[in-house]
């Protein structure tokens, strides 16, 4: 569930509510954005597990709060909920690439007509195909780095170059708009309003993380942004 983006008290009520209709007395579990920590028979028995791959999949936080409600209600046993949450883990469908880029492109042209309140037929465009080409920019260099935020700066690299080149081939176009548009598609405001969450559900340390971990992002997407601007202009 952390790996698919949930809240940690929602994670830490579904570890609770396994718990207890499997039969144990007194679980305790604490739950981070990196690691998860539960305790069984009064604290002698503990185990953490560590958490390493951080998206924003709620698919796969739904399946798992669904078996976790028909473990409670008898309609699975220990064994099969084990089983079939493994099976989510591996299985979970996600949309193919090419429908999440043409997502891309439709939220980055709706979404500058909505911040900058303007439309016309020349930015319209440009915004889906810089946000388009951005966002596959951020899919594909995600798969060659383990260092986060490397690849949203890289995205936000591809997106200032290429907003600056049709700027280039078409003066009439705004630089500003098409790029607060692309740039919509990667802003973190899922992990804004989950860190929010954590917070004013009292897991401070958890939202803190998480909010912290947001803003890195947006630093890297602002970032990639005034890197180009810096040496090409706009």
């Amino acid at each position: 569930m952390i790996e698919g983006g949930s809240e940690m008290y929602r994670v830490e009520d579904t570890m609770l509510r396994i718990a207890k209709n499997a039969g144990v007395d007194d679980p305790r579990v604490f739950a981070t954005p990196t690691c998860v920590f539960m305790s069984l028979d009064g604290g002698n028995l503990s185990q953490m597990k560590q958490i390493r791959d951080r998206n924003i999949n709620l698919e796969l936080v739904d399946r798992v709060n669904e078996l976790s409600r028909e473990f409670a209600n008898k309609k699975i046993d220990l064994i099969q909920l084990h089983n079939k949450i493994a099976n989510v883990e591996t299985k979970t469908p996600t949309f193919p690439l090419w429908m999440q880029v043409i997502g891309a492109a439709v939220l980055s042209s709706t979404l500058m007509v909505l911040f900058m309140d303007d439309y016309d037929w020349i930015d319209f465009p440009a915004a889906a195909l810089v946000g388009a080409l951005g966002y596959l920019a951020y899919v594909y260099f995600k798969r060659f780095t383990k260092v986060r935020f490397l690849s949203e700066l890289i995205a936000a690299i591809v997106m200032s170059i290429i907003a600056i080149i049709i700027k280039a081939l078409f003066p009439q176009t705004i630089v500003d708009n098409i790029l607060i548009g692309a740039l919509m598609t990667l802003v973190p405001g899922l992990a804004f309003t989950n860190a929010l969450r954590d917070l004013f559900m009292g897991d401070l340390l958890s939202g803190i993380v998480r909010l912290f971990e947001a803003t890195l992002t947006a630093i890297a997407l602002g970032g990639g942004v005034a890197i180009v601007i810096k040496f090409m202009g706009a």
